[in-house]
């Protein structure tokens, strides 16, 4: 049984610094990619970024680009969101997601991401 299993959310004062975890079991982690997304209330769930491979290729979205950072450990199954200089508008649910992937693959997604974590708040005061 597939997990992802997402820790680090919280409260923090806009300027602030956040590191999201996402732990994975059940699968053979280094196969797959790896990304994160967010939601907030009443919005759709957008694209964040998403990591290729280990010390592979990362894409980010415009919005937090410069800003947010993701790493993954493959030893330890588990992907990392590091999120700084972090802004009222970062404020949502976020989410881990992992993807094989295939031929005409979007890192963007939603679509194409096989597993999702259950999501963790972050909250960003102003």
């Amino acid at each position: 049984q597939v997990q992802l299993v997402e820790s680090g959310g919280g409260l923090v004062q806009a300027g602030g610094s956040l590191r999201l975890s996402c732990a994975a079991s059940g699968l053979t982690f280094s196969n797959y990619a790896m990304g994160w997304f967010r939601q907030a209330p009443g919005k759709e769930r957008e694209f964040v970024g998403a990591i290729i491979w280990s010390g592979g290729s990362t894409v980010y979205a415009d919005s937090v680009k410069g800003r947010f950072t993701i790493s993954r450990e493959n030893a330890k199954n588990t992907v990392y969101l590091q999120m700084n200089t972090l802004k009222p508008g970062d404020t949502a649910v976020y989410y881990c997601a992992a993807a094989v992937i295939f031929k005409g693959w979007s890192p963007r997604g939603p679509v194409g991401y096989d597993y999702w974590g259950q999501g963790a708040q972050v909250t960003v005061s102003s």
